[in-house]
């Protein structure tokens, strides 16, 4: 995605912008990326090295689709490609970010700009501020785990948050679209990996941090650490932080930018709840924020967690400029994000939901929430995915078997892993006994979940939400968890 207006930069500013010592020609620009797969003519090829091949093995094929300049490290520049005018630089992969930026004129520092870290939570806090400001007739934008929103039109990305070539481009596209708000999902990957470089928000905002993706980070102390580089002056101006959780607490320690503190309970916070009653699916609250602002109204979410979401989006919408007023008038027009505690209603006697919970917090979030809410039967089906975090596995496992009245252990995706080892691992601390069930196939244990459902229990499908594939072997197969579960529902006799 770029914008549809070709600006040219010159390679040899450039060159000055990042502090080159090197010669380089005056060679006209008009955009930037690393991958051959978004080359075109024009374009300043980024060879990074990369995990297994370096980057500098496709400058040729760069070259072929028309690339006109090569940014790359003492590595690259020592292999064999056809002759382009080059730039070395010590360090391209951390830099990319910056040159993106560059090349497209620092879309972000047009907008009013979020950007959300968190285990949980960041995705319908995105989605609720989203939305504050779609109501309020802003010109909104959002990349995240849904995809990317700009003004009406959406598109699906691979990614929470894209490469940096790809992100500074989607950036430019809202910019020229004129964009005025503008809110991301910031994941630790996307940190840790430099995919954020170059990107400096008006707002940085932390929702929690519970066990995930150590496969990645190894340790919770170097994935808080990933989600802290986010409230440095390098990103953004000022941070809002939940201090609820304890890494948040430690967070308004450590952060280097200014910081507001956001509370379900803790009167100190900036911004904290002074009540909420659980009513028709829903809860009418009263938040005090910052300068005694005073948000009532009723919001038509359930789940404790999702007055955690709540409130920070409120706090975030009034800092980025709306009237909390106009919060307080559309309280009630909010949505859930697609995926998470989305009813699938097709007249069944029984209640039937899905949701993204695919971590151990988020798991005994969701089935804590639906457990409170009804005497009869909770019914849910969970599975984990493969190539991932293995330490969550019986963690998720032990969840669903003491929360659920009937427990169902079946695949998410299992990528390159065999689903039956990864179900051996999550069931390793529990004994799985009838009418709890191991099942393979999720399309079977979606339909062994509802045969089991009598009229008044909850029947809810975990882990994968709004997501329409399964991968399997390397082969990502059709599958939504929202289909699945209304066939099934339909079948019943």
């Amino acid at each position: 995605m770029r914008p549809i207006e070709i600006r040219s930069k010159n390679f040899a500013d450039l060159a000055k912008f990042l502090g080159s010592i090197d010669l380089v020609p005056q060679v006209p620009i008009t955009g930037v990326t690393s991958n051959t797969a978004f080359v075109q003519p024009g374009d300043l090829f980024l060879a990074l090295p990369g995990g297994k091949v370096h980057g500098a093995k496709f400058i040729a094929k760069a070259a072929e689709l028309g690339a006109v300049a090569v940014v790359t490290d003492l590595e690259g520049a020592g292999m064999q490609f056809p002759k382009l005018p080059m730039m070395v630089i010590a360090d391209p992969k951390r830099r990319a970010g910056d040159i993106a930026a560059w090349v497209n004129d620092f879309p972000l520092r047009s907008m009013v700009s979020v950007g959300i870290t968190g285990t949980n939570g960041k995705t319908t806090t995105s989605s609720l501020l989203h939305q504050l400001w779609q109501l309020e007739k802003r010109e909104a934008g959002f990349i995240g785990t849904l995809g990317v929103d700009i003004g009406p039109d959406h598109y699906s990305t691979t990614f929470t948050t894209p490469e940096a070539t790809e992100l500074q481009s989607i950036m430019a596209t809202m910019a020229e679209r004129h964009v005025t708000h503008f809110v991301a999902e910031v994941s630790s990957h996307a940190l840790e990996q430099f995919r954020m470089a170059g990107s400096h928000f008006s707002i940085a905002a932390f929702t929690n941090l519970t066990q995930d993706h150590l496969d990645f980070h190894g340790t919770m102390a170097n994935y808080f650490a990933a989600k802290a580089k986010l409230f440095t002056t390098e990103y953004a101006d000022i941070g809002y932080l939940n201090i609820d959780d304890p890494y948040g607490v430690r967070l308004l320690e450590l952060s280097e930018i200014p910081v507001c503190t956001v509370s379900r309970s803790n009167q100190v916070a900036d911004w904290h709840y002074l009540g909420y009653q659980e009513v028709n699916g829903g809860y009418e609250i009263s938040l005090r924020g910052i300068g005694g602002i005073l948000i009532e109204g009723f919001l038509p979410l359930i789940g404790e967690h999702n007055l955690d979401n709540a409130i920070m989006a409120m706090a975030l919408a009034v800092q980025s400029g709306l009237d909390p007023l106009s919060i307080a008038a559309n309280l009630r027009l909010l949505q859930g994000a697609p995926g998470r505690l989305e009813s699938v209603n097709l007249g069944q006697p029984f209640r039937a939901l899905v949701d993204f919970a695919h971590t151990p917090d988020a798991v005994r979030r969701v089935l804590t929430t639906l457990r409170s809410e009804s005497d009869q039967r909770l019914i849910a089906v969970l599975g984990c995915g493969g190539d991932r975090d293995r330490t969550k596995r019986p963690l998720m496992g032990r969840a669903l078997n003491e929360l659920a009245d009937v427990a169902i252990f079946t695949s998410d995706n299992p990528r390159s892993e065999s689903p039956a080892a990864i179900l051996d691992e999550m069931v390793a601390d529990v004994v799985v006994a009838n009418p709890n069930a191991i099942i393979l196939d999720r399309r079977e244990a979606i339909a062994y979940a509802v045969a089991m459902a009598q009229p008044g229990d909850t029947v809810v499908i975990l882990g994968k939400g709004h997501e329409q594939g399964q991968e399997i072997s390397g082969i990502k197969y059709p599958f939504d968890d929202r289909k699945e579960l209304a066939s099934a529902i339909e079948a019943k006799p």
